[in-house]
């Protein structure tokens, strides 16, 4: 069973998958068919599509 997360820019995402740099963490900066993510270790910016990130989350935050 998939939980159906509610994304909001500036939450941050935790993915299944590290980035090279390490982090597993990733905040949003666009929402939308594709997603605008940023790393939180490094800082580089990917457009992902929607479909991606909603199979390979494991958690996300809400922003404060």
């Amino acid at each position: 069973m998939e939980i159906k997360y509610n994304y909001e820019i500036g939450d941050i995402v935790r993915l299944k998958k590290k980035h090279p740099c390490g982090s597993f963490e990733w905040e949003i900066l666009r929402v939308g068919a594709d997603f605008r993510l940023k790393c939180c270790g490094c800082g580089h910016q990917v457009m992902i599509a929607r479909k991606l990130v909603e199979k390979n989350t494991k958690e996300l935050r809400k922003k404060a």
